[in-house]
């Protein structure tokens, strides 16, 4: 086990920043788990568990509950940034008031900036560029790292110092923490996965079976791959757990918001009416997008992800697209 008593910070009191305090207070760290919306960080503290999320499932008593920014950074040995990809940028401009110079940074949110289409760490760096960046990413659903079910995950930093040190917060007996210096690659497996399995969810929700569905999730693993590479990221991340591990997870389970997505999209629902019943942020939608018009800009072929985007946002008919994927022209696998 790692060495305890570290104080963490976690902005984002969702399903997977619950989660990930609920981790590290089980670790032995004192754990601020902060929230901008003061009434339901009131509700937390007085059911002592995020009912809402993870219900079931008590708040180690080293986990405090906290709508007050200042409050929970002070002096924090780590903050770990556990909110949707629009408002990270919001939550470090925050941050930068109250701590203009941080040593380091890290955190687990997935997808794009959707302003420029910039990768977390890119804004990050604009935001503290004296600070070390870490990211957390790999096959995780909240719900079973709360519940304490064994799971490994990638700890991505240029500072093998802080990779290692927060990978030593989050490892523990059933939960394993890798180290990789590949930051890039790490984050655009964690985000591009997300607009695959809306394409599974939606392969499997039209009846076109599990031959289709591992299709799309070996062409997917392709174009994620050449898109990361194009990026600068290195080709055996994507073999890895933030890769092929995430991909997998994603496309095949129904804990999965962005499946579940696809399932509802394949049976007719409106994407409005679907959001409103998974309940959470659906970070595939705007990750079609963003990714499409990366991709157009860099010259990389992503079919799978023009599709997906074609259909959230151009009206294009699930069962039209999943099937034009499937009669492609014939090609060699490996382009």
């Amino acid at each position: 086990m790692p060495a305890t008593g570290s104080k963490i910070s976690v902005l984002g009191a969702g399903s997977w920043g619950t989660a990930l305090g609920i981790l590290l207070a089980r670790h032995g760290h004192q754990v601020s788990l902060w929230g901008h919306m003061a009434d339901e960080i009131a509700t937390l503290e007085r059911d002592r568990e995020n009912r809402h999320y993870l219900p079931g499932i008590p708040f180690p008593e080293n986990l405090s509950p906290t709508s007050d920014l200042a409050h929970s950074i002070d002096a924090a040995d780590e903050i770990l940034i556990v909110v949707p990809s629009h408002a990270f940028a919001s939550v470090l401009q925050q941050l930068k008031k109250l701590a203009p110079v941080l040593r380091s940074l890290s955190w687990a949110t997935k997808g794009l900036e959707p302003a420029h289409r910039r990768l977390m760490s890119e804004v990050a760096r604009e935001t503290f560029p004296e600070a070390d960046i870490a990211v957390i990413s790999g096959p995780t659903f909240a719900m079973e790292v709360a519940k304490g079910l064994p799971t490994a995950i990638t700890v991505a930093s240029s500072s093998p110092d802080h990779a290692r040190r927060l990978a030593d917060y989050l490892h523990g007996d059933t939960f394993r923490a890798y180290t990789s210096d590949d930051i890039i690659g790490v984050q655009v497996g964690g985000a591009a996965k997300n607009v695959m399995a809306i394409a599974a969810g939606m392969s499997d929700g039209l009846g076109f079976g599990a031959n289709a569905r591992a299709a799309l999730i070996t062409r997917g693993l392709t174009e994620i791959t050449r898109l990361g590479l194009a990026l600068g990221g290195k080709h055996d991340t994507f073999m890895g757990l933030a890769g092929l591990g995430d991909l997998v997870l994603t496309c095949t389970d129904d804990q999965s918001r962005n499946r579940r997505m696809g399932l509802a999209l394949a049976d007719g629902h409106g994407i409005e009416e679907a959001r409103k019943r998974i309940g959470q942020e659906v970070e595939g939608l705007a990750a079609a997008r963003d990714f499409h018009i990366k991709a157009r800009d860099l010259g990389v072929e992503m079919p799978i992800t023009e599709h997906v985007y074609r259909i959230i946002y151009k009206g294009l008919d699930p069962a039209a697209a999943v099937k034009a994927l499937l009669s492609r022209e014939q090609k060699p696998e490996q382009d």
